[in-house]
Order: structure tokens, then sequence, then C-alpha cells
């Protein structure tokens, strides 16, 4: 059980979980947030960091707001955490459970390249530029 923000706690199963956000003020400046312990718990994912890190960043740069596209995509294969980061969306979830790691990778490729998007990948320690 995580406790998150006003929701109180929340079971999470032992497995992967695939986070379906926005960068819209610039993507090195929110994964950098992410990362830092310290800081102010503001979205739910702020949350869950507290019990688990980041291994993965699947990222297009694009003009469009596809976050919630991509959400139902997920959506559709994987199950998910009950309005978990989709509380200013009518998405169901932003948050998806997978037993497999790699099985959440394939599944952001493809949403991105169903979009139209040649997606990029970061694993953590960060091995590539953000810039």
């Amino acid at each position: 059980m995580i406790p998150v923000g006003k929701w109180g706690p929340i079971y999470f199963a032992a497995g992967k979980y695939a986070y379906v956000g926005s960068a819209l003020g610039g993507l090195e400046a929110r994964v950098s947030r992410h990362q830092r312990s310290n800081k102010r718990l503001y979205w739910h994912i702020d949350y869950l960091l507290r019990a688990g890190q980041i291994e993965r960043v699947i990222w297009a740069e694009t003009s469009q707001r596809i976050e919630c596209r991509l959400a139902h995509f997920f959506s559709r294969r994987f199950s998910s955490v009950l309005h978990f980061g989709a509380s200013d969306c009518g998405c169901y979830s932003h948050l998806f459970f997978g037993r497999e790691r790699d099985d959440l990778v394939r599944a952001g490729r493809t949403a991105f390249l169903a979009c139209g998007l040649s997606p990029e990948i970061l694993t953590f320690p960060l091995k590539k530029s953000l810039t």
C-alpha cells in the first residue's frame, strides 16, 4: 500500500508500471523533477515514485496533445490503477501494470508509432542525453 495524496493508501501489485504523461514544460525538466527525492508531492506519480524508480522513458517530440491517445492504447492491453494520473481528463487511467518490462516498452513504442511519431528510449541510469 502506498499513500497517494487525498486518495490515501492504494494497493500496487508487484510488477512493472508504465505511466503516460506529457512534458509540456520540457522533457529534461520533467524527468529531472521526477528523479528528485526532495520535491513537493504534486502529481499522482510523485507519490508512486517515492516507492519506485524510473527505468525507462519512451518519448517523442510533438506539438500534438497525444497523452490520452497513448493512455487509451495502453488501456486496451494492460490493467490499470483507476483514475491514476487522469484527474484532469476523461481517461480511465494513465498508469498501467505489466509483469514484464519488455511488454510495456514494446507497447509504448507501438503506441507512439500508431500516432505517427518516432519514439526514442532513455534508460536509467541515464545513458543518452535528453538534448
